[in-house]
């Protein structure tokens, strides 16, 4: 027989790495096909889980889980951490019916399953001799084993090794994304407990702002209370004065005057015209003793602790000069604060206008409006009495060089307003008397240029419509 005819057929088990003790290697090369076939839809499984992260650590343990199940066409497949091994990890165990139900409680399961179960957990595997078809494999994380992964096969045969190299890879992929749960627990724990680090430091912070809005609330009414009481101790003090000496002397120039009126109406015709004269003067010193009276009974009101705010402060001086004049008081805008000094100043302006209405302009009824924009405030009197824009403004005019200190009631107005940084004009009101306008701009600003900026700013009533 020649060489050739003497040379053996390529051995099958060398192509296919199949061996067996018969001959039939086609039943073997199928079973082996098969057992590929099975690795990669589990490698190709594990692979789909990986990619999905939205699913979390639980997803891609279920997939590991079904797939080692359907490689090993097992009737109950566990997947489990030891007792102590990464604590923060979730959940600690899951389990795979042979009808496809998962389980993360042990309630229910047949012994033997939780007995298997209890065994991971504890640290050990079960070695009996009925353990039938479990097939375990580690999980292992750094060399160090935390787990298992373990099947109850229903394979025709007993495993081969690449079944169990598989498992192993899917073992290591649980353990790796236990691991990585763990570490997101661990983080997550971290931002909760900064979070509500945050809440609180926050809610602190509120409450801080808060107390520190009210200590300076508290602040400013201590700062109004101790300015009104200096206010009134001062008001107290001219009522004496006028009480006693000025009213005193008026009263003392009526009787004068009626004395005088008597004599002179002894001397009949002669003394006709200084009667007239005298006549005059004593229903002057009448008024000036009433309008005296007003003035002290005003002056000897209290303030009122509740007056902080300057619609407060006005309404308490339209109050001062009733009923013998109709005052109504009102507000248009969202109210803003302003420092106390300067509520006074406004307050201040207002009561001395008022004042004017009710002494010289002869009027029943005025209406004080003040009006709050977000860069200007505007504060106003109008009265329904007989006097005159322009004549107003020629008052002023006079009064801004009348040295004498004597009849400076628009002057007076005229300062405390510019001194905030405003502007005073005069109108025609629509009640038929005249509408005293006090304009300051927001935020406040004080000069002292009273003249200059006045001339600048204040013109003709007629070139200024309502």
């Amino acid at each position: 027989m020649s060489a050739s005819s003497d040379a053996r057929p390529p051995d099958l088990a060398t192509l296919t790495g199949i061996r067996s003790g018969k001959r039939s290697y086609y039943r073997a090369y199928v079973r082996s096909d098969e057992r590929l076939t099975q690795a990669v839809r589990a490698m190709d499984a594990i692979s789909r889980a990986l990619v999905r992260t939205v699913e979390g650590p639980r997803g891609l343990l279920e997939r590991v889980l079904r797939a080692a199940a359907s490689h090993l066409a097992a009737e109950w497949a566990i997947l489990a951490l030891s007792d102590g091994r990464l604590p923060g990890a979730r959940p600690r165990f899951l389990l795979l019916s042979a009808d496809g139900e998962l389980f993360d409680d042990d309630t229910g399961l047949p012994p033997y399953v939780r007995r298997e179960l209890g065994a991971i957990r504890a640290g050990h595997a079960v070695r009996s001799d009925d353990d039938g078809g479990w097939v375990r494999v580690p999980m292992s994380l750094d060399g160090e084993q935390v787990g298992s992964l373990v099947g109850l096969q229903g394979l025709d045969s007993d495993p081969e090794p690449s079944d169990l190299s598989v498992l192993r890879i899917l073992a290591n992929q649980a353990a790796v994304s236990l691991h990585t749960s763990e570490q997101y627990q661990a983080s997550l724990t971290l931002h909760r407990r900064a979070q509500r680090l945050y809440d609180e430091a926050t809610a602190q912070r509120r409450d801080l702002e808060e107390r520190t809005r009210e200590l300076r609330h508290a602040e400013q009414r201590l700062v109004l209370a101790h300015q009104r009481e200096l206010v009134d101790a001062e008001r107290h003090r001219i009522a004496r004065e006028l009480h006693d000496t000025v009213s005193q002397h008026v009263l003392s120039a009526g009787m004068a005057l009626e004395l005088a009126r008597g004599d002179l109406a002894d001397l009949g015709d002669a003394g006709r015209g200084v009667l007239t004269q005298v006549l005059t003067a004593r229903e002057l010193t009448q008024q000036a003793v009433e309008q005296l009276r007003r003035a002290i009974y005003a002056l000897h009101q209290d303030s009122k602790d509740t007056v902080s705010t300057l619609p407060e402060l006005l309404a308490d001086v339209a109050a001062q000069h009733r009923p013998n004049l109709k005052v109504q008081v009102r507000v248009e805008g969202e109210s803003s604060p302003l420092p106390a000094d300067a509520d006074h100043e406004i307050a201040r302006a207002v009561g001395e206008a008022l004042f004017n209405v009710a002494t010289h302009a002869e009027a029943t009824r005025a209406i004080i409006r003040l009006r709050y924009r977000p860069d200007e405030l505007m504060a106003s009197v109008a009265d329904d009495g007989n006097g005159d824009p322009t004549g107003m403004s020629r008052v002023l005019r006079l009064q801004r060089t009348d040295s004498s200190g004597r009849h400076r009631g628009l002057a007076n107005i005229e300062t405390r307003i510019v001194e905030l940084g405003g502007r005073i004009a005069f109108r025609r009101a629509r009640l038929g008397g005249v509408r005293v306008e006090m304009r300051v701009p927001l935020p406040l600003r004080r000069t002292d240029d009273a003249g200059g900026v006045i001339s600048g700013l204040l013109g003709p009533p007629e070139e200024r419509s309502d």
